[in-house]
């Protein structure tokens, strides 16, 4: 009886070469599976592909929902970002589609998982270490680390030689991950960060320049640092996403061009379009300027850098990630509230923020008098707090 491999398939180039490279290389049954985090694929024509490519069996797993209320929640109410840019798309998406791929291998009684990713690339780490953070005794079997294939160029001849079809052609060879939060674009003319990327390359976001000449009002409520409703509507967590994907996207929000630093040890550079993310990212910081007390807010700025490191690095299994989202979740329990953002040709300004949790007071910060706050008391508050100051001073004098 041959051996199961179980491999992470989503039809793109990288996939599409590895079923009958496995079967060229290994006497193993290929069960492919496909996890749908919301990537606009035709589903139907994924799993005729894998079979004709050769895989004995195709899963598609719908976790679009799970994707947004266990990991995507996460992402907004850390407002998490890499290097200040970069809003995670893809590192979010990854030990969820490790976990549904160590949950098909244990159903199919699979010992070996595979996946497509380069041996420069981030994705490997993220998937081998969510996999092994499960289940430590399945065996990895990657493709890019073992072949003498050393291009995409050359994965497309690879695949035409065996009559697999490929979404990419050699003039349009970027590589791109599409899902629920966002799509990146790399490789190709990108990889030299002296060109200027294409537009045309967009799939989410209009180019702010071609967007439409009027304003758009958009108005988000929060609960928890959650959001529930845009413009009064209350929408299940997918719905939501795609509604302020829509919208952001139409307004030519949400485009960012970075070189970031890969957690392998190189510079890369990508294209990546978030415009959902960027909006809610902006929405949600607004409400928490209002309604977060100083120490907790800048004691999560700080955390925010190392839990986006650790999401970026893949380490999403582990008790420092749920650790982090325990303090968030204390951290949020005052985020209640609704925005309103004005949208421009790819600029975004707050019109409002309300809440019946801030701690802004209009009383109290007014230039006039309120009865908390008295302005003869800051003489001696500015004494005691400048004293330090005041003491060195004294001393440096004193030596001259």
């Amino acid at each position: 009886m041959k051996e199961k491999v179980v491999l992470a398939y989503s039809g793109g180039l990288d996939t599409s070469v590895t079923i009958p490279w496995l079967k060229d290389n290994y006497d193993v049954e290929v069960i492919a599976v496909c996890v749908n985090v919301g990537q606009e694929d035709d589903m139907d024509k994924v799993k005729e592909k894998a079979i004709k490519s050769g895989a004995a069996k195709i899963y598609v797993e719908d976790v679009k929902n799970e994707f947004v209320t266990d990991y995507l929640y996460n992402a907004i109410k850390w407002n998490a970002t890499y290097e200040g840019k970069y809003l995670l798309g893809t590192s979010f998406a990854r030990p969820l589609i490790a976990k549904k791929l160590v949950e098909v291998a244990h159903k199919e009684g699979a010992k070996y998982i595979c996946h497509g990713c380069t041996g420069k690339g981030n994705d490997q780490v993220r998937f081998e270490t969510a996999i092994a953070a499960m289940d430590p005794y399945i065996k990895i079997i990657a493709p890019w680390r073992l072949w003498n294939i050393d291009s995409r160029e050359a994965e497309i001849d690879y695949a035409l030689s065996k009559g697999v079809e490929v979404p990419v052609t050699k003039e349009k060879i970027y590589s791109e991950d599409w899902n629920l939060w966002h799509i990146s674009h790399e490789g190709g003319d990108l990889e030299d960060p002296k060109n200027e990327h294409k537009t045309d390359m967009y799939k989410c976001v209009i180019p702010p320049e071609k967007a439409k000449d009027e304003d758009t009002y958009i108005s988000i409520y929060f609960e928890e640092g959650i959001p529930y409703k845009i413009n009064g509507e209350e929408l299940e967590p997918v719905k939501l996403i795609e509604k302020v994907n829509k919208i952001a996207g139409e307004n030519g929000i949400g485009v960012v061009d970075l070189v970031e630093n890969r957690l392998v040890g190189m510079k890369s550079r990508g294209v990546y379009e978030t415009p959902g993310g960027t909006l809610l990212y902006e929405a949600h910081d607004q409400l928490e300027r209002l309604t977060v007390d100083k120490d907790a807010y800048h004691y999560k700025q700080m955390l925010a850098l190392k839990y986006s490191e650790l999401v970026y690095d893949g380490l999403w299994f582990t008790t420092t990630r749920e650790a982090l989202d325990a303090f968030v979740d204390t951290v949020e329990k005052n985020v209640t509230g609704t925005v309103k953002l004005k949208l421009y040709k790819g600029n975004m300004k707050v019109s409002s923020v309300e809440s019946e949790n801030a701690l802004y007071d209009e009383s109290i910060s007014s230039f006039g008098a309120s009865d908390l706050y008295d302005h003869k008391d800051a003489q001696g508050f500015i004494n005691l707090f400048s004293l330090p100051s005041k003491i060195k001073a004294m001393k440096k004098m004193e030596k001259k």
